[in-house]
C-alpha cells in the first residue's frame, strides 16, 4: 500500500512538473477582432454595399406598405357606405389579407437575402484578417491567440501580448 502511495505521489509530481514546463513554453496573445475589422478599408466598402442592398429592400417594402394603406382606406370608405354589398367587402378583405401575406413574405425573404449578402461581402474581409492573424502568430511563435471581441474571455493576464499592432502592420494599416 505504501509503495502504491509513493508511486502515485512521484507520478503526480512528474505530471505537475511537466505541466509547469509546458506552460512556461506557451506564448499567449490577444486581439480585438472588431478593432481590426474597423481598421480595414474593405470593411467600409462591404458595409456600403450591404447598406445599398438593404435600402433597395426598404424602398420596395415601403411601396408595398403604401399600397396596403391605400387599399385599407378604400376598404374603410366602402364599409361605411350603406349600399356596399357583402361580396365587395369580402373581396376587399381578401385583397388586404393577400397583400399583408405578400408583405410578410417579402420581409422574411429580404432579411434572408440581406444575411446572405452580408456573409458574401464580409467573408473575404474575415478571411484576410484571419490569415493575417495566423501569419503573425506563426511568425512570432504564439501558441494561442484569443479574440477579446467575443466577450468570452473573462481574464487576460498581463503577460499576454496584444497582436493588433503586428497584424495592422502585416496588412499595411495605420
Amino acid at each position: 500500500m505504501r509503495k502504491i502511495f509513493k508511486t502515485t505521489l512521484i507520478l503526480a509530481f512528474v505530471m505537475a512538473g511537466s505541466a509547469l514546463y509546458a506552460q512556461s513554453n506557451l506564448k499567449l496573445g490577444h486581439i480585438n477582432s472588431q478593432d481590426l475589422f474597423a481598421a480595414m478599408p474593405e470593411t467600409d466598402s462591404a458595409q456600403k454595399k450591404l447598406e445599398k442592398v438593404a435600402k433597395q429592400y426598404e424602398e420596395t417594402l415601403e411601396q408595398l406598405q403604401v399600397e396596403f394603406n391605400k387599399k385599407y382606406e378604400e376598404y374603410l370608405r366602402l364599409s361605411k357606405e350603406p349600399n356596399t354589398g357583402e361580396l365587395i367587402l369580402r373581396t376587399k378583405e381578401d385583397e388586404l389579407q393577400t397583400l399583408q401575406q405578400r408583405i410578410q413574405s417579402f420581409q422574411e425573404e429580404a432579411q434572408n437575402e440581406i444575411a446572405r449578402k452580408r456573409t458574401e461581402l464580409f467573408k473575404p474581409v474575415q478571411d484576410k484578417a484571419l490569415k493575417a492573424v495566423s501569419d503573425v502568430a506563426r511568425e512570432n511563435g504564439f501558441s494561442y491567440i484569443f479574440d477579446m471581441a467575443g466577450g468570452l474571455v473573462v481574464f487576460a493576464a498581463e503577460n499576454t501580448i496584444d497582436i493588433l499592432p503586428l497584424v495592422k502592420k502585416k496588412l499595411g494599416l495605420q
